[in-house]
């Protein structure tokens, strides 16, 4: 497929390439969703539900498609969302495991979950809400551009 560019000479993404990203934001809020009108959490939802397993598989199976344009931007948002969150889980059940035989344990967990929760649904929203305006992402740990 040839490239295209706009006016500033920057590569474009290709629109079913914008769209498969859109289709990626909406797994990713299913699984939010789920964990919100559900006696599950929203971060195990996020983490162990299908849609979000889903999403993450079709986000490295595409993602080269999207280098050089301000798409893959969202590609690594998204997939960064996902090993961060899990992460995150795992460290709260690290350190929430050993407490419960004191019972803050538990406390522990649900508080971990439930933070852990809220930052998904920010980042599943802020994402998906940039994809919409056409709009980069932040880049974690990109140098600002140099002055020409």
């Amino acid at each position: 497929m040839a490239d295209t560019y706009d006016q500033t000479g920057e590569r474009q993404p290709a629109a079913g390439l914008i769209t498969y990203a859109h289709v990626i934001y909406a797994l990713h809020a299913s699984a939010v969703l789920t964990g919100v009108l559900t006696s599950s959490s929203i971060a195990g939802r996020f983490i162990f539900g299908l849609p979000s397993i889903i999403a993450v598989i079709m986000n490295y199976a595409r993602r080269a498609e999207a280098r050089g344009t301000w798409l893959e931007t969202h590609f690594d948002w998204q997939i960064r969302t996902f090993w961060l969150a899990l992460l995150w889980i795992a460290i709260t059940l690290l350190v929430g495991a050993p407490l419960l035989l004191i019972v803050i344990g538990a406390f522990v967990v649900i508080a971990g979950f439930a933070i852990v929760g809220l930052w998904v649904a920010y980042r599943v929203i802020r994402g998906w809400l940039a994809l919409r305006e056409r709009r980069p992402m932040p880049r974690h740990g990109a140098a600002p551009a140099a002055a020409a």
